[in-house]
């Protein structure tokens, strides 16, 4: 069991270790969760509460507290806190230190060579860099895990449990995706974290309890056998270059958990980054729609020579078997809020829609619901799918002329809030003066204008590709043949011949 960081941003959280006591945290407190295998951990939280279950390396636990410790958050540590979630969760990584600066090391005149390459052994001057990501899907989730996390000492057995595989499965893949068979393809990715830890400036102890070797003598062996250099020599040769400086995610990321820690003591407690690096994935590919939302800051997504600009506040479905890029500017921060197959959802491009700041704290519980094991008993993840579909609809729904009369205006956005109730509002609730209003406002009767709103809110759902009897009952039709025809009214098209027609203009 790792160690594990909790920060409450709104509301109540429970902590429990075993028998012992409980441990009370309120907005803006967090806890220190040693990584104790005797005990069991129990966290809950209390409705309305916003918590981010933090897993630091698995190296740090010797240098975190050995007890459940509670301890404040400063307000500035929060945001950054959020983007450290993030990149726990998602494949983003940011500058730092320059892969060039290192490579160049490695094959400076009077160095030794990296061994001669063996069978699946990377042969490159740049070998010190992490080994190519498997492909198949069980093997990807494995590798995902340990590039965050290269000290994680799991069997291959135990690991293909997890990712509900089998040993053998997961090996094949291993070996037939990457060239290295699993045992080395973890050594690799073990000994590329080693390069940049000790380029953070660790020493050569904490490196190999970082990157999961169990003696300094161990790590020295196998990062000499693959580079030519022991780990001390490396590090000496490094840092007597000009302009060796900076940081790689990993590395970065290790060094303010250092802080972290620090800050659970209270002891010198560290000042919050002034800036969050900017941050992008590599060019890659999912097998499922993704859904990702901009807390902060603004970012963009790449795909092809295309690029879709990202904003504070906006929601964007990736969709699936497309190569591309996201990424995050200076001072930005998303998170990911949930998935979708591509039999729940039919996509061919990008979808976006915009979310107040009103949502800020619901959305942040639904991106831990769908990416940690802190979430709901009843959790759906296919809320997700009907929460951006509704928010779609209803921004649509708003280009529908609304009434500028403030009490009519408020039955219109009373209607778009029940829009999937039949009949919506009741009109014998609804006083003579208000109907006036729409008539004159508008230029439809009140009935006429919801029946509006729902055929546009119709239209752009069967155009993100939700099924006609999907559709039906999301605007408050309890029949598909009552919907079919009076979406044919109002657009001179059935909704399956609507549907055809926008699929076809997307390819």
């Amino acid at each position: 069991m790792r160690p594990l960081l909790l920060w409450v941003r709104t509301g109540t959280a429970h902590v429990r270790l075993g028998s012992g006591p409980v441990l009370r945290l309120r907005a803006g407190e967090g806890a220190w969760i040693p990584a104790d295998g005797r005990a069991e951990r129990a966290i809950t939280t209390e409705p309305g509460t916003v918590a981010f279950p933090l897993c630091p390396h698995t190296g740090v636990g010797a240098r975190g507290l050995s007890k459940l410790t509670r301890f404040d958050v400063p307000s500035g540590w929060q945001d950054w806190l959020i983007q450290l979630f993030n990149l726990q969760v998602t494949p983003f990584s940011g500058r730092g230190y320059s892969p060039e600066a290192i490579a160049e090391l490695l094959r400076r005149p009077g160095s030794r060579s990296p061994a001669p390459a063996a069978v699946g052994r990377d042969p490159s001057p740049e070998g010190f860099a992490s080994p190519a990501m498997p492909r198949a899907r069980g093997a990807r989730a494995v590798a995902d895990e340990l590039m965050r996390d290269p000290a994680l000492d799991l069997t291959v057995e135990r690991w293909a449990s997890r990712v509900l595989s089998s040993a053998r499965t997961l090996r094949r893949d291993f070996l037939a995706d990457t060239g290295l068979t699993f045992e080395r393809w973890r050594l690799h990715c073990r000994l590329g974290a080693a390069v940049e830890f000790l380029a953070a400036g660790y020493d050569v102890d904490q490196v190999a309890a970082l990157v999961g070797f169990a003696s300094r003598n161990g790590l020295t062996r196998a990062f000499k056998g693959r580079f030519g250099l022991t780990p001390h020599e490396f590090g000496r040769a490094l840092f007597a270059r000009p302009g060796a400086g900076g940081l790689t995610q990993r590395a970065a990321a290790a060094r303010q958990t250092d802080d972290l820690i620090r800050m659970t003591r209270e002891v010198n407690t560290p000042t919050a980054p002034e800036m969050l690096p900017a941050a992008s994935t590599p060019s890659h590919t999912n097998d499922i729609h993704v859904l990702s939302w901009m807390y902060r800051g603004s970012g963009y997504l790449d795909i092809g020579d295309r690029r879709y600009e990202r904003e504070r506040g906006v929601a964007t479905w990736i969709p699936a078997e497309m190569e591309h890029v996201t990424g995050l500017r200076e001072n930005s921060v998303s998170l990911p809020l949930g998935n979708a197959s591509t039999a729940d959802l039919h996509l061919t491009v990008p979808l976006q829609v915009r979310f107040s700041p009103a949502w800020d704290d619901y959305l942040m519980f639904c991106s831990i619901s769908a990416r940690s094991g802190l979430r709901p008993d009843d959790h759906n993840p296919r809320h997700i799918l009907d929460l951006f579909a509704e928010q779609v609809a209803a921004q649509r729904a708003l280009s529908v002329p609304m009434p500028t009369d403030p009490r009519a205006r408020a039955v219109a956005m009373e209607c778009l809030r029940r829009i999937g109730e039949p009949g919506g509002t009741h009109d014998v609730d609804v006083r003579a003066e208000i109907h006036r209003a729409f008539r004159d406002e508008t230029g439809m009767t009140l009935p006429r204008w919801r029946y509006a709103a729902r055929m546009r809110i119709a239209r752009d759902l069967l155009a993100g590709g939700a099924s006609p009897s999907a559709v039906a009952r999301r605007i408050g039709y309890a029949h598909l043949p009552t919907f079919s025809a009076a979406f044919s009214r109002f657009h001179g098209l059935s909704p399956r011949e609507y549907q055809e027609r926008e699929a076809a203009k997307s390819h």
